[in-house]
Order: C-alpha cells, then sequence, then structure tokens
C-alpha cells in the first residue's frame, strides 16, 4: 500500500530553495532601498526603506509587470535546468549561483522600475 507522498525522485528540499530565492529577493530589495535612501540623505536610512518595502502597495504598471514576472520565469527556468544538468557538489554551487543571479537581477528591475514611477509622482 502506497501512501499519497511525492515521488523519490523530487527534490524533498524544493521549497527550501524556493524560501530562500524569496527570502534573497526581500533582502536586495530591501538593500537597494537602503542605498538609495542613504543616498537621499535620510537621517534614518534603515528605518525609511523599510517603510518604502511595507509601503508598496501601488501595482506595477501592466509592461512593467509582465518584465518582471517574465524575468523570475526565466531565473526559475535556468535554475531548474542548472539543478537538471548537474549532480553532486556542482549542483548545489551552479543552482545556488544562477539562483543569486536571476533574484538579483528581479530585485534590481523592481527598484529601477519602482524608483522611476515614484520619481514621476
Amino acid at each position: 500500500m502506497h501512501l499519497a507522498r511525492g515521488s523519490s525522485d523530487d527534490d524533498p528540499y524544493v521549497w527550501l530553495w524556493v524560501l530562500g530565492a524569496l527570502a534573497l529577493y526581500a533582502l536586495i530589495s530591501y538593500g537597494l532601498q537602503y542605498r538609495a535612501r542613504a543616498r537621499r540623505g535620510s537621517a534614518h536610512p534603515a528605518q525609511d526603506a523599510l517603510h518604502d518595502l511595507k509601503d508598496r502597495e501601488d501595482p506595477q504598471p501592466p509592461g512593467n509587470r509582465f518584465v518582471s514576472r517574465l524575468i523570475m520565469l526565466c531565473g526559475a527556468g535556468l535554475t531548474g535546468l542548472a539543478a537538471y544538468l548537474t549532480s553532486g557538489a556542482l549542483r548545489v554551487l551552479t543552482v545556488g549561483i544562477t539562483a543569486v543571479v536571476a533574484v538579483t537581477v528581479w530585485a534590481y528591475y523592481d527598484h529601477r522600475t519602482e524608483t522611476r514611477a515614484s520619481a514621476r509622482r
């Protein structure tokens, strides 16, 4: 009798990779906001950057949102491809590097488009 479990070929740590990518995105976004606030001469750049991230309620324009999601999906696809094509210690290294680069590009794009949109207001 088989219980309803995932197949044995699946990586049991996939959710850890996903949560790590989201945490990395939040950390990079915070760092970019902090740097922008510090350059603008904020008295409390750490608190202001945290409030900026928390107050992101305005949706992105459709074109920017599409490009942002495309970057996210391409990064996930490249990371998955790196995991599929490699094994052992090389897999951890290539997946880690690919994920960090993809998340960095994604966070930087969102930061740049958000900064431009807020400057227009």
